[in-house]
Parts: structure tokens; sequence; C-alpha cells
């Protein structure tokens, strides 16, 4: 595997390249998604990668893929990464990183569960009392723990676009009221479950998001990357502190520093300094390590 990978070019149709995934297409049913060592920040892609990144995402996820089946099938498929790439160099490039996965059709909505006031949900609620129309007790401070986790879903935006959180009458209009319902509990279980899991190994989830598609049959599946620091904010518990801005183990890092720029947070992204790269290849293998081993 190579220690950093920006950008993959491999002897399959590319379909898409995301802000951090490239996806092929691996005949009619299937797909192989490459997750890079690319990141983005406010919905932009900045220049520079962090090493081991990627295998760190594909590993975290597959973990959870692992734990959550109970719950909900997922899109990982048995089909081994040297069945659709036999050239040995360009699989060697990939490996630990790639992942051959069932075609299905995507939903349009990111199901994004909250269990704490923070970021744009600490905005919101500062401006109105609540998150994403879902009213909250008076009084609580940045970062604190939510009575219980709420579902707050955004549209899923192209790249360089921004998400758009949306309401969950919203959500009914565009997916049907049963599966917007199937989407909302489906999505509250797992959080629940895994920030359960998380927290007895000293990782606050604050909060995350899911996607899902469809299979053939019109059934739920996960897709996509599950709990991970790129899809979810991780906290450590032993420095969590109501009332302040909780050091992270995910990208947060970067965007605070970002946060310190002269940057209108639009294309092309800031270069990052070494030691700013450095300390969030760190992060995301301290959070691998905490969960998976």
């Amino acid at each position: 595997m190579k220690e950093v990978l920006f950008e993959t070019s491999l002897d399959l149709p590319l379909i898409h390249r995301g802000k951090v995934r490239d996806i092929y297409a691996v005949g009619d049913a299937h797909l192989l998604i490459v997750t890079t060592d690319r990141l983005s920040a406010f919905d932009v892609i900045l220049p520079d990668p962090i090493p081991g990144k990627g295998a760190v995402l594909t590993q975290v996820s597959n973990f959870w893929f692992r734990q959550t089946r109970k719950i909900i099938r997922n899109h990982l498929s048995d089909i081994p990464l040297a069945e659709v790439l036999p050239d040995a160099s360009q699989r060697a490039e990939v490996e630990g990183r790639a992942i051959v996965v069932k075609k299905l059709k995507a939903l349009p909505v990111e199901a994004i569960v909250r269990g704490y006031l923070i970021g744009s949900g600490w905005k919101d609620y500062q401006r109105s009392g609540g998150v994403c129309g879902i009213p909250l007790p008076k009084g609580l401070q940045m970062a604190d723990r939510l009575p219980e986790a709420i579902f707050t879903p955004s549209t899923k935006a192209d790249v360089g676009d921004h998400d758009e959180n949306i309401d969950f009458g919203e959500t009914k209009k565009l997916l049907g009221a049963e599966l917007a319902e199937k989407i909302r509990d489906v999505s509250l279980k797992i959080y629940t479950s895994c920030a359960a899991y998380a927290r007895e190994r000293g990782i606050i989830i604050a909060d995350t998001k899911f996607e899902f598609g469809l299979d053939e049959n019109g059934e739920l599946v996960l897709i996509d990357e599950v709990l991970t620091p790129d899809s979810s904010r991780f906290w450590p518990l032993d420095t969590y502190k109501p009332g302040e801005s909780p050091e992270s183990f995910d990208k947060q890092f970067v965007r605070d520093y970002l946060e310190t720029l002269d940057w209108d947070k639009t294309p092309p992204g800031p270069k990052l300094p070494e030691d700013i790269i450095k300390k969030t290849a760190a992060k995301y293998r301290e959070a691998q390590v905490r969960l998976t081993d």
C-alpha cells in the first residue's frame, strides 16, 4: 500500500471522484471504492493529503460495518480485490484502502445524528432554541450532551457545494414517510449502540452521518462509510468539558487551524503546515487503535 495516495488511476471505468473517494465500476453490479488521503474541510479539497488517512478510514469503516450487521445490512461484497484488480502494482497501490461493494441506488439524504450540541447545531440552538426544528431544553452549553440523540438530516451536495439541513417533514417529502421513518429509526439505533461502545474505549462520538441505498428489492442498505473520523466528531472522553470546544480525533483539528487563517473557505484551499499534517495523521491513527484494537 502506498503511504500517501492523493488520486488514483486504475484500469477500470472511473464513475466519480469525490472529496475523498475514487469510485470505479466493476461490471454492472459492483463498485470499487478507493479511499484516498485527500482531506476536505468546509467542502473544499485541501492540496495536502494526510498520510495513511485513507487506510484508517477504510479499516474503521469496515470494523463498524461488521459491528452493525445485526442492525442493518451493508454494501460490502465478498469479492476479493485481486479479482477486480489483477495487476499487482495497481493492487498494491490501493491495498488496505479499497473495498468492492454492491452497486445500489443511493438515497439523496444524509442521515445526520447528533448526540451533543456542537458545530452548526450549536449555532442553530443559539439562534432558535432548537436544532433543525427540534426544540431543545433552555440553558444548554456548547458541547453539552443532548437529553437523547436527535436525527437532523441534510440533502447531499455535489463536490464544492454545501449540504443543506432539512427538517423531517422535508425528508418525508423526498423519500416517502415509511422510508424516512425507517432511516431515522435505524440511524438512531446505530448511533446509540456504537456511541456506547466507543465511550467504553475513551471516545465520545458527538455526531455522525450515515448514507443509505436501496437494493433491487427496495430493501434499505447501509453504504459509504460508517462512524469514521471524517464522517463524525470524535472527542477524547478524559478531557471533555461542556462549555468549551473539545479536543478531537477528527478533522476538526484541521478546521480549527483553518479558522485562524484569512481564507474565505472557497477553492483553492490553503496548504497545511507539516506539523498540522503530522498531528492530524496521528489523531486518525489513535482513533483507529482505540476503537478497533
